[in-house]
This record gives C-alpha cells, structure tokens and sequence, in this order.
C-alpha cells in the first residue's frame, strides 16, 4: 500500500506560541496591584465594622489577587517553545490555571457560605456607613478592572478565568453597598449574611462554566463550535476521498486546535495528492478554524491481493526449495 503522510503546523500564523503580549501584562499587573492595594484596605474595614460580607468580598478580593498572579505565570510559561518530552510546549499550563481558579471559585463560595450559616447564628453589632464607604471604593475598582482585562479575554481561557473573579468581587460589591444602605438605615443586620449567601452563589454559578470548558480540553473534546460529523462529512465532498478514518479532533488550549486522519484517496499522481492536501489544509482552516493538521493519505488496495505473514513465505519458500533439490 503507498502512503503519504502530511503535517501542516500552521507555519504562516502565531497559533502555536501566541504569546500574551506586553500590553496584556502590563494589564494584568496594573490590576492585580490594584486589587492589591484595595484587599488591605477592605480587609481592615470588615475587621472594623464586623462585616460579614465585606470581609467575604476582601477574602474574594485576596483570591482575585492570586488568580492575576496564577494567570501572568501561566502565561509566561505558555510563551516558552516546545522543547524535549513537551512537544507541544506548555500552552495547556494556561488551561490549567483557568481550572484552578474555577475550583477557587468555588471554594471561597463555600468558605462564604459557612460563614454566613455561623453569622446566622451568632449575630453581631455591624457599622453601616464605613462598610458602604469602602464597598463604593470596591465597586470602582472593580469597574475601572474589567474595563482593562475585558477587550483581551477572546479565545483566552486563562484571561477569562480572571475576569470571571472580578465579575463575582463586582456583584459582591454591589450586594455589600445594599446591604450597608439597610443596615445603616434600618438596623437590618440579616441583610449582610443575605447579601453574603447570594454573593456565594453567584460566585459558584460563575465557577462552573470556566470549570466544564476547562476539563474538556483535557480530556481531549472536540471545541464546541466544532462538530466532527460536519467534518467529516466535508472532507468526503472533496473528490478523490474514498475513506475517513480515525479522524479526531482535539484542542491543546483555547486557541489551537488540531485534527488528524487517515485518508483513503484515488489520486493518480503526487503531484494530485499535494494539490488535494494543500486545498483540504486550506479549507478547513478557513471553515472550522482548525490551525494544525495532519492527514495521511493511501491508495486503496488492490482488489484480489493477500499479504501473507512474512514467517509464512519464509516457509514456504523453505518447502519449495526442498522440493526442487528433491
């Protein structure tokens, strides 16, 4: 059988090493100094005003902190070229991060959650005005942040992860400013394990999607927006293609997508095998956004030939042999 085998590692663009880019830093730690700063200044104002939500949003602030900083390391290693046993670089250390900040995520949402349950039953004496003081300046901050990490979060998971935080430390901030407003005006010191609660469960909710795209990179998913029936079914209306087979399509972070196949073609020459792997490259490049591929091509079999085991032929050309000195 002749084979020919083709690689295309998308050599024309930057998908194999995007790297995050000297603005993008320079976002990343403007806003995790940012946070930073203002995680000290909530803390100490909860600690204060005995304010069980503004001390879930410092706490939630804190892990903003880490995210950023989970995120910018991330990023620096998934800048660096493949080399030695990783062959595909280290672009999936960026999914990796974006799952442990979901599970973080979740784990402050916890954390809030049994909180709240101890505030319930144990209230205590809370001060309204410094708790809406500082949840207004957390509100700010907040906003002025997702206006720097926004406009680079498509197709980065890693980013995405870390805005998702922001996103839940804003509807915090927002929860502790009403909150503040009821029990400064009303003495309605429910409102703050309330506003705790909900605050938690916005962050779990929040957690899951990050979570759920992140497992399905590493268990090798086809994207979402991909379907590999469609695929398949457009590379058969190439002509030429009489067989697909073991045709997988997997992703090595949230910008690189891969494929590969085997493919039985009836091409007369090489000449027709490169013209026909160079317009299958193109299409589902521009189609399907796939950045890598690998396809090997064979000539179907010949009707009516066995291969036998080469033991078989030594044997029976040992036999043959014999029979003729015979």
């Amino acid at each position: 059988m002749l084979s020919l085998e083709w690689c295309r590692c998308g050599c024309n663009d930057n998908s194999q090493t995007v790297p995050i880019g000297e603005q993008k830093t320079k976002v990343l730690l403007v806003t995790a100094a940012l946070l930073g700063f203002f995680f000290v200044a909530e803390w100490t104002v909860g600690l204060w005003s005995q304010s069980l939500s503004l001390q879930a949003d410092a706490g939630h602030m804190f892990s903003d902190v880490t995210a950023l900083g989970i995120s910018l390391f991330a990023s620096y290693l998934a800048q660096q070229p493949a080399r030695g046993k990783a062959t595909f670089g280290y672009q999936r250390i960026e999914v990796l991060a974006a799952l442990l900040n979901g599970l973080s995520l979740l784990a402050i949402a916890s954390f809030i959650t049994w909180e709240a349950v101890q505030r319930w039953q144990n209230p205590g004496n809370i001060l309204g005005l410094p708790m809406l003081a500082i949840a207004i300046v957390g509100l700010i901050v907040n906003l002025i942040n997702i206006s720097f990490l926004h406009p680079h979060t498509h197709n980065d998971l890693n980013l995405k992860g870390a805005l998702l935080h922001i996103m839940a430390d804003t509807a915090s901030s927002v929860g502790v400013i009403a909150a503040a407003v009821v029990i400064h005006l009303w003495d309605w010191w429910w409102a703050d394990v309330a506003i705790s609660l909900v605050v938690a469960t916005f962050t779990g909710v929040s957690a899951l999607p990050l979570i759920q795209e992140s497992l399905k990179i590493f268990l090798e998913y086809a994207p979402k927006s991909i379907d590999p029936v469609e695929v398949k079914k457009f590379i058969e209306c190439f002509p030429g293609i009489v067989e697909i087979e073991r045709l997988h399509i997997w992703t090595i972070s949230s910008r690189k997508v891969m494929l590969c196949a085997n493919l039985t073609v009836e091409c007369a020459t090489h000449i027709e095998r490169d013209r026909l792997l160079e317009k299958l490259h193109t299409h589902l490049q521009d189609n399907f956004q796939i950045t890598d591929i690998t396809l090997q091509l064979a000539s179907p079999q010949k009707p009516g030939k066995v291969r036998l085991h080469p033991l078989f032929n030594q044997d029976l050309s040992l036999m043959l042999a014999a029979k003729k000195s015979g």
